[in-house]
């Protein structure tokens, strides 16, 4: 991940360096705003409130948008990229695994190291580093291209690495942070109370001043250059004022002021990977939450520098150097809302507001940049903040919430002010539901039967199967709706048989999890059972009732003592459950004219208003068919 980066399949990089660049005649020009997780049932408790959402339903179309099974982002974003569904682009959950060790891995992208020459200890790259996207199919911006119609990609889903054509794209959801993961923020701190503190989604560091002086040594990526592959680190000296409550923050060469409570600037920074000869940068920022009596500092997960980027974040790689010459630095990681800090306390929730803001700019920033420059075509812009909100303010803090939807009210007015003629097409991807209680699902496997335990009277929160009998094991469950048949086709060591055993046991994990009652209120916990065909798929997806989600537990393949508990975690509301409880939404400047329409129908209407014709595989319907 670190090195001369080639950032896509040679078989990719040929279909699209072949795009024939046809003439485009129609003229059209569309914008479609993405807004991630926004719920129409809030939508309409609060029209309102937002006068310029209201202005385009009554002046145009307001309708329901049914989303994908499961309701995940990177599924139904998937689903709107290339017009398929699941089993035709390959994305399920978050989460997919490896049939051969049943270990987790990122649904959206993989990294293949290239050939390395060994010098010393050192690895000298002689071919460089591929990230391979695992969504197939064909994005319908490429489709638009090959007939040349020009399109802007601000942000998109599942597009890491970008996918190479003639069309400027910069990657979101799915885009790592420089360590490689979707973001893992640092604390430094002497409090007492966090000492040996285990976090997810970031790491709790000890430090403890002397003479007014802090070393904070803070972890980067993996030196894949050399062959022990030991974490790199960069040094931030900090200098606490013995008088007031602000400290000094020496970066490398560069020398930054704080006072207590403040955020800085993006700082840009360097991790050695060879002395003297090689290193890899990114960018980061300082919170200084709490200076004195005690010290405590958040450093923001090491964002890929957009304006000399260590990955492929854009198409073409200058396009983000343009961006942020146009607005100044911003958030390149894919999910930059953090809410982890939130979630384990190191982020008060008036500390999180403030944060979400600021992303949440700068990420506006980007559709106004990408605005100004619009002439013809399509421009896409994808927004994470109400998803990313809705998780943790959902059925409590609805008046906070309201305000993030504000925003996006705000934006979409001052979007359709610059729009003129063109087409506007506001969409969600999934809505929202609140998450009161979590299911252990491998802990209903176990007492099922299914799944066997090496020791039964060793159940707990360890991760990753830790006491799985596989030999005796029928199934399993890993990833937030996912479950997979332990088969002997296809899983290392697996015991079922492929065809009438594996539908014999399909069909009984099904009935029973239709059947399954909350021990706690008798109501019923799964609404809908769905089966899979790709041979790479999970082969249930489990739909949960409104209140209900698979555990954290489940998703990396704990089994827990309990079946279900109360989910008392910040993260308050959810959407991996029965499609049919949150559908997403569509509006549009424009009356549409199918009745019940679906996100891929969203992806034929695109393509077709440019006179382009759907690929075969497409299901869906143009919801203007009358303007073709």
């Amino acid at each position: 991940m670190r090195g001369r980066w080639n950032v896509a399949l040679s078989l990719v990089w040929l279909a699209c360096t072949a795009c024939a660049r046809q003439p485009h005649a129609t003229g059209a020009r569309m914008i479609v705003l993405g807004i991630d997780g926004m719920d129409p049932g809030f939508l309409e408790r609060h029209w309102a409130d937002l006068p310029n959402l209201d202005r385009l339903r009554r002046e145009g179309d307001c309708k329901r948008l049914a989303t994908t099974m499961p309701p995940q982002s990177p599924v139904a974003w998937s689903t709107f990229v290339t017009g398929l569904p699941p089993d035709g682009h390959g994305i399920y959950d978050f989460i997919h695994r490896d049939p051969e060790t049943r270990m987790p891995r990122s649904s959206m992208a993989e990294t293949h190291s290239g050939r390395r020459l060994r010098i010393g200890p050192y690895l000298l790259p002689l071919t460089g580093d591929r990230i391979e996207t695992q969504r197939r199919g064909t994005p319908f911006w490429k489709l638009l291209s090959d007939h040349g119609v020009p399109a802007t990609i601000l942000r998109m889903p599942t597009d890491f690495p970008p996918f190479e054509c003639e069309v400027h794209s910069l990657a979101g959801m799915g885009t790592p942070d420089l360590r490689g993961t979707f973001g893992t923020f640092a604390f430094f701190t002497d409090r007492e109370e966090w000492k040996d503190r285990k976090v997810t989604g970031g790491e709790v560091i000890d430090v403890r001043p002397e003479n007014y002086h802090a070393a904070l040594n803070l972890l980067g990526p993996v030196n894949s250059l050399h062959q022990n592959r030991s974490t790199t680190r960069l040094k931030i000296d900090m200098f606490v004022d013995p008088a007031e409550p602000a400290a000094r923050f020496d970066v490398g060469e560069q020398r930054v002021i704080l006072k207590q409570g403040e955020m800085s600037e993006w700082i840009p920074v360097r991790f050695p990977l060879i002395p003297a000869l090689a290193n890899t940068g990114g960018m980061i920022r300082i919170y200084a939450k709490e200076i004195r009596p005690h010290v405590a500092v958040y450093v923001s997960p090491v964002n890929i520098d957009p304006r000399s980027p260590a990955m492929p974040i854009s198409e073409p790689k200058s396009f983000s150097r343009d961006l942020a010459q146009a607005i100044g630095p911003f958030y390149t990681q894919g999910m930059p809302y953090d809410t982890a800090a939130l979630r384990h306390g190191v982020f008060t929730r008036r500390e999180y507001r403030a944060h979400s803001r600021e992303v949440s700019r700068q990420t506006i920033g980007l559709l106004r940049s990408g605005m100004q420059e619009f002439r013809e075509g399509v421009l896409f812009f994808h927004f994470f903040g109400i998803d990313q909100d809705a998780h943790m303010l959902w059925g409590r803090y609805d008046e906070e919430l309201l305000e993030t939807y504000k925003l996006v009210d705000q934006t979409i007015g001052w979007v359709r002010e610059q729009a003129g003629d063109a087409i506007l097409v506001v969409m969600s991807d999934h809505g929202f539901a609140r998450f009161d209680r979590a299911v252990h699902l491998n802990t209903w496997l176990m007492r099922e039967g299914f799944l066997r335990l090496t020791d039964p009277w060793k159940t707990g929160d360890e991760e990753l199967f830790a006491n799985v009998d596989w030999p005796r094991t029928k199934a399993y469950a890993l990833g937030l709706n996912s479950v997979f048949v332990n088969q002997q086709s296809r899983e290392r060591g697996g015991i079922v048989a492929e065809g009438e055993e594996t539908r014999r046991v399909l069909a009984e994990i099904e009935a029973g999890l239709l059947g399954l009652r909350d021990p706690a209120n008798g109501n019923a916990v799964v609404a809908s059972v769905a089966g899979t065909h790709a041979q790479s798929a999970p082969d249930l997806i489990i739909g949960y009732a409104p209140g209900y989600r698979g555990s954290w537990q489940t998703a990396l393949g704990a089994v827990p003592g309990k079946l279900i508990e109360d989910n008392l975690d910040e993260w308050r509301g959810d959407h991996c459950i029965d499609p049919q409880s949150v559908p997403g939404v569509l509006l549009s400047n424009q009356k549409t004219e199918v009745g019940n329409p679906r996100i891929e129908d969203l992806t034929v209407t695109i393509i077709e208003a440019f006179g382009v014709g759907k690929e075969e595989r497409m299901k869906g319907r143009n919801l203007y068919p009358r303007r073709r």
